[in-house]
């Protein structure tokens, strides 16, 4: 650093630089960021903060994940409205560069600044607070999905399409069945209405949704028969499984188009083969299997499926699932999203999976595999905070518990005491539970 400037600074008579703040630190042979609480107190806490300063020690502390120094330096700026912008913009750019922590306290400040407006920034902040808000509390995606749902329509109308989708998928998670087949029906109607104005075809750079827009409405029909085929309603789910069929047939394609019709008619052709399962046709089964070998993404659904017919038709499918043995392994220590499925319905799926498997051991009387099994997808309930889960859980280990081991049933003893604290906790600190 230049011997003037240095001078300048340790005189008072110029402001340091985030770089000359750097190269000081790096000099003195103290880890990256050592000063910056102390800078951030000087400079934004106990003086009015200047942009061109601000922006740099921003970025600075989310690169180095020094996020109690961005708080509380947001904090002050909550006060000086002169910046929401910026504090967005930049916001959107930690978003790009996977700096979410970051970006949601950015996110947080801008909303808290707008609260009282009608704005669509105020509504784009949070549906991005919505989405960094997701993970594997499902309580905690439930209060998420609460919160952001008066804000969709103050969104740009094609944006309100990713936004209902993604909403739809977390109700849909939370096997939230009659909001999530609603969802999917405004979503439906909403993308029909703004491709029937939009003449020219977007190019994937220019526009504002994720997706072409036919896609939304294909993946509003696959939705609506997901959550008709959870309900029990297979016919349902049958017809709108054909629908998408019918969309993919008649649809003028481009090249990207031509992925995502491939992608519905692979799905379109499984559902097929599931839902007539589901309705106790036994013959498409084989047929189902070879699907499913051909599409190792699709397999946790399937196999969730599958035992559920199993359980529920009296089927012996001992050799699908020493077929699959080394699949289900994978899928259930996996801790990476398999395409097709975000974060939550992989959870959920995984728990549904467990307790299948469990039922149908238990059919079976292989007492000592099914317990291990119930008391893992117990495990995985508690961890997500599903109650539902919990409770299926629960009941049927009380109805098998003469089978028990000593073993097993000191640790469901112990995983009902976690259960037990947390809820005690979360009386005390006075939450309401869903």
């Amino acid at each position: 650093m230049n011997a003037g400037t240095l001078s300048a600074i340790i005189k008072g008579t110029r402001p340091i630089a985030m770089a000359q703040l750097d190269l000081i630190t790096r000099g003195m042979n103290l880890e990256e960021g050592h000063f910056y609480e102390t800078y951030g107190a000087e400079c934004f806490v106990e003086s009015a903060p200047h942009w061109r300063r601000l922006e740099p020690f921003l970025q600075r502390c989310a690169e180095l994940d020094k996020l109690d120094c961005i708080q509380r330096v947001i904090q002050q700026v909550t006060d000086d409205r002169s910046y929401i912008s910026e504090l967005f913009e930049m916001a959107e750019g930690m978003l790009e560069r996977g700096q979410q922590q970051a970006a949601r306290m950015l996110y947080e400040c801008v909303a808290e600044c707008e609260k009282y407006q009608h704005s669509e920034r105020l509504a784009l902040c949070q549906y991005r607070i919505f989405t960094l808000s997701l993970g594997q509390n499902q309580h905690d995606n439930l209060r998420a999905a609460v919160h952001f749902e008066p804000y969709i329509n103050r969104l740009d109308e094609e944006r309100q399409l990713d936004a209902i989708k993604d909403l739809a998928n977390t109700y849909l998670a939370l096997r939230y069945w009659d909001k999530s087949f609603s969802l999917a029906d405004d979503l439906g109607r909403k993308a029909e209405i703004i491709q029937s104005y939009t003449k020219k075809k977007i190019s994937k750079e220019n526009r504002v949704t994720a997706y072409p827009l036919f896609v939304y409405q294909a993946y509003s029909n696959l939705l609506k028969a997901t959550a008709c085929e959870w309900k029990g309603e297979y016919t349902e789910a049958l017809l709108y499984t054909r629908k998408n069929a019918e969309l993919a047939s008649v649809l003028n394609s481009s090249d990207e188009d031509k992925v995502y019709i491939d992608m519905f008619n692979r799905w379109t052709e499984a559902n097929t083969y599931l839902y007539n399962l589901m309705m106790g046709k036994k013959e498409v089964l084989p047929v189902y299997l070879a699907w499913v070998e051909q599409n190792e993404g699709e397999t946790l659904t399937a196999l969730v499926k599958i035992i559920e017919a199993a359980n529920h038709f009296e089927m012996d499918i001992d050799h699908i699932l020493l077929k699959f043995d080394n699949s289900i392994n994978s899928i259930l220590s996996d801790k990476t999203l398999t395409e097709g499925y975000n974060e939550q319905i992989k959870n959920d799926q995984c728990s549904k999976l467990l307790f299948e498997l469990a039922m149908y051991l238990f059919n079976r009387e292989r007492y000592t595999e099914g317990m291990q099994k119930l008391v893992t997808c117990l495990s995985s309930a508690i961890r997500i905070n599903n109650s539902d889960d919990i409770i299926q859980c629960v009941a049927l280990f009380e109805r098998y518990r003469s089978f028990a081991s000593k073993e097993m049933v000191n640790n469901y003893c112990n995983l009902m005491e976690e259960v037990s604290r947390y809820y005690e906790i979360k009386k005390n600190r006075g939450y309401t539970l869903v």
